[in-house]
């Protein structure tokens, strides 16, 4: 392990040598493309860069028996601003959280929370009954149930010889 300054203080590293390759290279094939990528990445998503504009919401699906869930961090977004759609067998939830009113007199030092719409579509592992479709958001957490539909089970009919 090796420790480097990053960005938002010290990185952990792994040694990426690979026994075999590291001694024809000098370190395995790749890994320099790999860090160039990380360098990269790392330099747009900083303060004010590209990959830090707008709001991403991240999401947990999860299914029982008999529906499935799924469970949306949506901070500082009221109710009424989050769309819930089913078509078929694809969840979209769309809102957006507002930007704050920059208030006169106040020097900003750091601004990291983002503002913006998003939306999120998933595909559903399987179908649902669009009707019974419950939603609701609490401490910033919007949760959707979506209760799988109802197949009637085949039934066995027994053969029975012709009397």
């Amino acid at each position: 392990m090796t420790t480097s300054p990053g960005l938002r203080g010290t990185v952990m590293r792994a040694d990426r040598s690979v026994p075999g390759l590291s001694t024809f290279f000098g370190r395995a094939p790749f890994w320099n493309l790999r860090n160039e990528m990380e360098h990269m990445l790392s330099s747009i998503s900083g303060e004010g860069g590209i990959a830090s504009a707008g709001f991403n919401a991240a999401l947990d699906l999860s299914e029982t028996d008999d529906a499935v869930e799924v469970r949306m961090d949506v901070p500082g977004i009221q109710p009424e601003e989050i769309e819930v759609e089913v078509a078929g067998d694809l969840l979209q939830i769309n809102g957006e959280r507002k930007a704050e009113q920059e208030e006169k007199g106040k020097t900003w030092h750091r601004v990291e929370r983002s503002a913006g719409s998003f939306t999120r579509s998933i595909k559903l592992p399987c179908e649902v009954q669009s009707e019974h479709i419950e939603a609701h958001c609490e401490h910033g957490v919007l949760t959707v149930r979506l209760p799988k539909a109802v197949f009637k089970k085949p039934r066995k009919i027994q053969v029975k010889p012709k009397a």
